[in-house]
């Protein structure tokens, strides 16, 4: 249960570090808001006066957003680290996950498209997360069995 809960905890605090960089992207760049808002609303006077106001909420609310994110992504991370005797393999999880869901939710919110060599340094990364993964389990299983031979 422990590798399972160590996993999810650094899968998750891989998916908030994307949350709280994509709210910190949003709150800063504030185009990115009122370009929605007037999506939304319309491209009238009215609704330009309007869109400047719900995009400084909104970016107010995204800036909320970053702090809360983080609190809760170290938190994450800090009970990964508990559970894991690496925290290499806790780090390098975090991390590889950050790197997928910044993909997806960049590709989604922002219309971003990754270059073909960032891929392949997405690949090697997950390689190597594997590796990290399969490695770790094999010496747990020679003790189990050191035991069983005594």
């Amino acid at each position: 249960m422990p590798l399972a809960l160590r996993t999810t905890c650094a899968v998750g605090a891989g998916l908030l570090g994307t949350l709280a960089a994509s709210s910190a992207k949003l709150a800063l760049g504030d185009d990115y808001l009122r370009a929605a808002c007037q999506a939304i609303l319309g491209e009238e006077e009215i609704t330009g006066e309007a869109c400047i106001w719900v995009s400084i909420i909104l970016g107010i609310v995204c800036g909320g957003l970053v702090f809360v994110c983080n609190a809760i992504m170290w938190t994450l991370f800090a009970k990964a680290l508990r559970y894991s005797s690496s925290s290499a393999a806790v780090t390098v999880t975090s991390t590889t996950s950050n790197f997928i869901f910044s993909a997806f939710l960049g590709r989604l919110l922002f219309e971003e498209i990754d270059d073909l060599l960032w891929w392949i340094g997405i690949s090697i990364s997950l390689l190597g997360l594997l590796l990290l993964h399969t490695a770790s389990s094999l010496p747990e299983q020679q003790i189990c069995l050191k035991k069983k031979n005594k």
